[in-house]
């Protein structure tokens, strides 16, 4: 009969000694390693050094591997990450209205931009709609409100045009601030051969053109008399001016929307602000010096 198997101390391995196996001191971690050892022996082609190394890295003699239980809150939680590091699972609803309007937006304005090139669907149309965009130019409607009121001779034709001249000043300054904030760039299929540019034209974030379109539609409606047909045409120029914008691929429908929602408004500051001689009248003595 085969003798049993001893450990290194001469003892079988079966047994142990009391005083090691239940004293505060070894934590039982003799006996563990004795156990561990058993059961691997009796494993065919087990290597007794593997099961000491399998034995030495289990979770038991790792240190650190259960934290102590009068240890402090630090060594239980993870470090938080930073504030701008963290990944927002759950984005608001707003944000995503966004984004999904953002999306719609420049699909939308792919699929009107028909006039963006002359290899475009309608590239023939694009030599029109150039010239619809220079009759919505800034500097043509400056030249020629500033030529009527000098060549105007009644109180209330200059009145008109004075309050005309700085609705499109006004129309100027506000879009130019805008689109320098915003700085939103113009569509990627847009071709920048624009009629005299600056350097907010770059911006496409709103449409000045649009806004023009609207401001002076609604100031000619409201101050000059005109016949039916007449202002249905001064209506149709707006719109179209402001459609103009997207097939040439100047701008996204969006920026043309809120084009003709601040054209809208400019003229309500403008009436407002209504400039007189009863509320000017230094203007207008200066004026009538020449």
């Amino acid at each position: 009969m085969q003798s049993p198997r001893r450990n290194a101390e001469g003892r079988p391995l079966g047994t142990c000694d009391p005083s090691s196996s239940g004293s505060p001191a070894h934590g039982g971690g003799g006996s563990r390693f004795e156990f561990q050892s058993l059961l691997s022996s009796r494993v065919p082609g087990a290597d007794p050094i593997s099961a000491r190394l399998r034995a030495s890295e289990s979770p038991v003699h790792r240190r650190g591997s259960f934290p102590l239980a009068g240890a402090g809150s630090s060594q239980m939680l993870p470090p938080q990450l930073p504030e701008e590091d963290r990944i927002d699972l759950n984005p608001s609803f707003l944000g995503i209205a966004l984004r999904s309007l953002l999306a719609i937006d420049l699909w939308l304005s792919k699929k009107l931009g028909v006039c963006a090139g002359e290899s475009s669907s309608w590239g023939s149309m694009r030599p029109l709609m150039k010239l619809l965009e220079i009759s919505g130019h800034g500097i043509p409607w400056l030249l020629g409100t500033l030529y009527c009121l000098s060549r105007s001779d009644s109180w209330a034709g200059r009145e008109v045009l004075m309050n005309l001249l700085f609705a499109l000043l006004l129309d100027l300054l506000l879009v130019s601030l805008i689109k320098g904030l915003v700085r939103r760039r113009r569509p990627a299929h847009n071709q920048m051969d624009m009629f005299f540019t600056v350097s907010v034209d770059k911006y496409s974030f709103p449409s000045g053109h649009t806004t023009r379109a609207a401001l002076v539609s609604r100031f000619i409606l409201n101050h000059l008399v005109l016949a039916i047909p007449l202002r249905v045409l001064v209506v149709l120029w707006a719109f179209i001016l402001g459609l103009s914008r997207v097939m040439l691929g100047r701008h996204n429908v969006t920026d043309v929307a809120f084009g003709f929602f601040l054209g809208y408004m400019q003229y309500s500051i403008v009436d407002y602000c209504w400039l007189s001689p009863h509320t000017a009248p230094v203007l207008f003595v200066l004026w009538n010096q020449p």
